[in-house]
């Protein structure tokens, strides 16, 4: 496994490489990562894994300084799959021109509404990866793989999970998402199983706390709902939990 660490090494090591599937990330490597990595091996005759961790994408300095960052662990998990590349650039690296993004007022909706500069970032670090990697070769065949996490629900067997945890936005558009697949989730929970969904803050967002709970209630019903002081969003942050009868 090779590590490469800005665009001229990037360059060099896959001058050659006619089919390469790409996986961006911003480390701490979970079993999503995993997936995807593992799709893309069998998909492409090589691998490159980035570790970038974006800081134009945190509206919030202070969540950009405690993002969660392990490469040495990181990096373990890559070698155990066999990767071929793991590109970990520095910002100057990413950020070698400037560029501005701008999202319609009209598609500033459910998330985008309420983190500034978010997706600006998000969009911007994505043409910039893909960009460095696809100009490597003109006739390298590019692939980037993105997560679905519902999608790989359906590869999962019945029973399978004693605990669930779902991990979404506390908008209406991931409520929404997350009520469409409420049947696989209840096909992969145990029978007493316990699903614990973030669901926002009540304090800061009370309807959408409400419909999360909506949700799970008319899945599962018996919602027990918790919450937790985080001073990132100096607010109390919620989650609802119910058993699977």
């Amino acid at each position: 496994m090779k590590i490469l660490l800005n665009n001229d090494d990037l360059n060099e090591a896959l001058k050659s490489v006619s089919n390469l599937g790409f996986v961006p990330t911003m480390g701490s490597l979970h079993k999503g990562h995993i997936s995807l990595i593992k799709h893309s091996k069998k998909a492409c005759a090589k691998t490159i894994v980035s570790i970038f961790v974006n800081p134009n994408q945190f509206n919030n300095k202070r969540d950009y300084i405690r993002y969660p960052r392990n490469y040495k662990k990181d990096l373990s998990i890559l070698r155990k799959l066999k990767v071929n590349f793991v590109f970990m650039p520095n910002k100057r690296e990413i950020y070698n021109s400037k560029r501005i993004i701008k999202i319609a007022k009209k598609d500033k909706i459910l998330c985008a509404k309420y983190r500034k500069g978010h997706f600006e970032g998000v969009i911007d670090v994505m043409e910039r990866l893909t960009k460095i990697c696809s100009k490597v070769k003109k006739s390298n065949k590019i692939k980037t793989f993105w997560g679905d996490a519902f999608k790989s629900i359906k590869d999962i067997e019945d029973s399978k999970y004693d605990k669930i945890f779902v991990d979404l936005n506390d908008d209406q558009y991931c409520i929404d998402l997350a009520k469409k697949n409420m049947r696989g989730l209840k096909r992969i929970l145990k029978k007493g199983g316990v699903i614990t969904a973030q669901v926002g803050s009540k304090d800061k967002k009370p309807k959408q706390v409400e419909n999360w709970c909506k949700v799970l209630e008319k899945s599962f019903g018996n919602v027990n709902l918790s919450g937790a002081y985080i001073p990132s969003f100096d607010c109390k942050w919620n989650f609802a939990s119910s058993i699977m009868r």
